[in-house]
């Protein structure tokens, strides 16, 4: 396996406890992309029991597609880091802000 190594920012933390990628209110997938182009649900959510082997590693935002996000920039995520959890009947990243 190939080590790709970039900067992105990271899931500071993930409320959602019922994702399979949730240890200790810590996201541990590799990356995560948010939204649908208009929402700003965690797009990698899926519910199921905890799976992680690797719970040194923490999500960065791989791609973010909600468009009217202050932090998008050409579909990547400029903030420095991110939480995620339930808002609204959903996970979403709570560190969304619409632009102005």
């Amino acid at each position: 396996m190939m080590t790709i190594t970039i900067e992105m920012p990271s899931v500071s933390d993930c409320s959602a406890e019922e994702c399979a990628y949730n240890t200790d209110n810590q996201c541990h997938a590799r990356a995560i992309t948010v939204g649908d182009g208009a929402h700003p649900g965690c797009d990698t959510f899926f519910h199921a029991s905890a799976h992680n082997r690797e719970t040194r590693r923490i999500a960065g935002v791989g791609a973010c597609k909600v468009t009217g996000c202050l932090y998008n920039e050409d579909y990547e995520c400029q903030s420095d880091s991110i939480s995620v959890g339930q808002q609204g009947g959903s996970i979403q990243c709570l560190t969304y802000s619409a632009k102005a």
